[in-house]
């Protein structure tokens, strides 16, 4: 099975998997699976089986399927949180059905996951459990953050450390795992998912900040709206937030952009650094290239 093929049955076992009884539980979550995405932590998980010499890529498709069963879930509660209306340019579950469904569909796909994930070792299933503790700690400490209307520099990577570094790095590890990869190969490659997590969380806030709304599939500012300000805002004065157009500006006209980017490409460079310690391979190559293509995006 080459990866077209296992990021295909990816995306089949994620409607598949989310069958049920209750015919609005499925609907709903086909809902938030039909709007697409990049499906990055289901390629890097099975980009990671193959580079620590996976032999058979079907092995890691349901842990692959069930990494972005729990993204699509941490999404769903977000917008909830933010009260956000549409993700990926259709309207959010709780914009359609309201948020006590939104809610029930997020955790029905929580343990839809879980369901994925019991024929796996403990190893592999402690390893997910790790990250999403450390996901739902990110989300809450950011919550913290914003009602109490300051961030500094520290709070904001531990911040993002757990919300979005912590489920990439998982997504890699779980891939090493399932090919029974060395200690050090599985290190090497959690630090790879943790620094590509970094770089894309930052990314994505500087085009929350300077995004093509149509190419975001949302509308741009949501997050400075919640008082969640990213990596580019936080040496902003107050007055410049009241605004969305005011704050690009200002953040492009100081540099400050720029530098959020530099920042991204940093860790961009120390993911691939990481897989120094694979051999040379299509899978490690093209790990390579997606850290690249994490901060090189315009949505």
């Amino acid at each position: 099975m080459d990866l077209d093929t296992a990021l295909a049955s990816v995306e089949s076992q994620l409607h598949t998997s989310v069958a049920s009884d209750t015919s609005l539980l499925s609907e709903a979550s086909r809902h938030m699976f039909a709007a697409g995405g990049k499906r990055l932590r289901p390629r890097l998980l099975l980009l990671a089986y193959s580079a620590a010499g996976g032999p058979e890529l079907g092995q890691a498709v349901p842990l692959a399927t069930a990494i972005e069963i729990i993204h699509t879930a941490s999404l769903i509660h977000d917008d909830i949180n933010d009260h956000s209306e549409l993700r990926r340019g259709r309207p959010t579950i709780n914009a359609r059905w309201g948020t006590t469904v939104a809610l029930l569909t997020g955790d029905f796909l929580f343990t839809k996951a879980y369901q994925l994930m019991a024929p796996y070792s403990s190893q592999v299933n402690a390893a997910l459990a790790e990250a999403c503790v450390a996901l739902v700690e990110g989300e809450t400490l950011q919550v913290e953050t914003a009602k109490a209307g300051s961030l500094d520099r520290e709070t904001y990577f531990r911040i993002i450390s757990k919300k979005t570094a912590s489920l990439f790095a998982a997504a890699a590890r779980l891939g090493a795992l399932q090919a029974g990869a060395a200690a050090d190969t599985v290190a090497a490659l959690a630090t790879y998912g943790y620094n590509v997590g970094l770089a894309f969380q930052i990314v994505d806030d500087v085009l929350d900040v300077i995004g093509d709304p149509a190419a975001l599939g949302k509308p741009v500012g949501a997050d400075l709206v919640q008082g969640k300000f990213g990596l580019p805002a936080l040496t902003t004065p107050t007055a410049m937030r009241e605004t969305v157009a005011a704050l690009a500006e200002h953040l492009v006209n100081n540099g400050t952009i720029e530098e959020a980017l530099r920042q991204a490409h940093k860790f961009a460079g120390r993911a691939a650094t990481a897989l120094d310690l694979l051999p040379p391979s299509s899978a490690r190559s093209a790990l390579i290239a997606l850290a690249r293509s994490a901060v090189e995006r315009d949505h």
